[in-house]
């Protein structure tokens, strides 16, 4: 697997002398914050686990004279066939097996990442920027001009919050130039690169629908948040 992604100070200068620039162009505040990860993704591990136990008991029900033998060989070969009552039994044991053996697996966070679908994992970066937004930025300014650029790392995905008086002027698919040019940077491993490079395109959004009246104070926090 790759190495883990992570910020160093430079990428949080990067940032933050970005986040100041860009909102010297506009009435807009920003707010970037990073995070290691969007959520634990612990119910999906536990989903595969059940899975696993059911597609057992499915090849079982499919194929039971085959596991019959299976199961014959694994106590020794001696008999030629097994009781009801043991077969039972031994495909217990082996469901608890593959449950345990999954779970134990998907304890490892980066494996559990690896199987959670796509969609997933996006609609739970997306929360958790809803989230985060509503805690540091919504309605924190007095003109509700706040905008929040979340990206999560272990998803590689990032998303582009903004509060009311910027989303009633700005079609969210202006932010997508911002959102490619950050996301092939982070890729490439330069995080810090990539969010100034978007928190710039932000501020020139910004530029266009907020421009600065001089009457607007600085009210969020310039630099980087790292979770």
């Amino acid at each position: 697997m790759a190495a883990r992604m992570s910020m160093t100070e430079v990428d949080h200068k990067l940032v933050s002398d970005a986040v100041a620039k860009a909102e010297t162009t506009t009435d807009g505040e920003i707010v970037t914050i990073v995070a290691r990860r969007s959520d634990a993704y612990h119910d999906v591990g536990l989903h595969w686990a059940i899975l696993g136990v059911f597609l057992g008991l499915a090849a079982a029900a499919a194929m039971p004279v085959s596991f019959e033998h299976g199961y014959i060989l694994l106590l020794g070969g001696w008999m030629h066939e097994l009781s009801l009552r043991l077969f039972l039994l031994l495909l217990l044991g082996q469901s608890l097996a593959i449950f345990l053996a999954l779970r134990y697996l998907l304890a490892l966070p980066r494996l559990r990442m690896v199987v959670t679908p796509k969609a997933t994992r996006n609609r739970r970066v997306h929360r958790r920027a809803v989230a985060l937004f509503r805690a540091s930025a919504e309605a924190r300014t007095v003109g509700r001009t706040g905008v929040l650029l979340y990206l999560s790392l272990d998803e590689k995905r990032a998303e582009i919050v903004a509060d009311r008086a910027i989303a009633e002027k700005v079609d969210p698919t202006e932010w997508g130039d911002a959102m490619a040019e950050m996301l092939v940077e982070v890729r490439a491993g330069r995080i810090g690169a990539g969010m100034a490079k978007a928190v710039m395109h932000i501020g020139a959004v910004l530029a266009r629908h907020l421009p600065p009246t001089g009457t607007n104070p600085n009210e969020l926090p310039d630099r980087l948040i790292e979770l």
